[in-house]
């Protein structure tokens, strides 16, 4: 079965017919590591499913530091969504940890298969649901948690992360110092 047919049957089911439907909204790109998808300042119209690989989305603040917002892995989603939905320029950058192999739709695409297809529109939302789930947590995770609990729940909902992921960029994303997380890890 076709990796991206397993992933969205988890959430709604299609036929062999909505499938190919589906499938022909998307284009297969492959891209090296250190190559961006997106760059700050871009006007965005791609969302990408990762079908292989590790991608940071990040921004650099007035200091020059790097800020990991997320990671995508083997079936999540990554866009800038503010660009790609509100048609404005890219706040954030989106460049491959990895080698990644990557199908991606654009907006017009997108927009023409929900509505076609209200099934997709349905998988759509309810992927929507589920990142808006786990941006809360994240949140709350920084918020509420100290630097040792973020490393602890990261690892423990994560733990390939630390297998693939340079331990500089961990630290961009759980907000910490290189040194510090030596030491979490300890």
């Amino acid at each position: 079965m076709h990796p991206l047919r397993q992933h969205i049957q988890e959430l709604i089911q299609l036929t062999d017919e909505e499938f190919d439907v589906v499938l022909s909204h998307f284009e297969h790109v492959k891209k090296r590591k250190h190559q961006y998808i997106v760059q700050e300042g871009d006007l965005v119209n791609k969302e990408y499913w990762v079908i292989k690989g590790c991608l940071k989305s990040c921004f650099f603040d007035d200091d020059g530091k790097e800020h990991i917002l997320q990671f995508g892995l083997e079936n999540w989603w990554i866009t800038d969504y503010e660009s790609f939905i509100k048609k404005t320029p890219s706040k954030i950058a989106i460049d491959c940890v990895e080698d990644c192999e990557l199908l991606y739709i654009s907006y017009e695409n997108r927009e023409k298969l929900t509505a076609q297809m209200h099934k997709m529109e349905r998988f759509w939302a309810k992927k929507s649901k589920y990142g808006r789930i786990a941006l809360q947590k994240r949140i709350l995770s920084l918020l509420k948690n100290s630097a040792k609990e973020r490393y602890n729940l990261l690892l423990e909902e994560y733990p390939q992360l630390f297998q693939r992921v340079p331990k500089k960029l961990i630290a961009a994303y759980l907000g910490v110092s290189r040194e510090t997380l030596s030491r979490l890890s300890s």
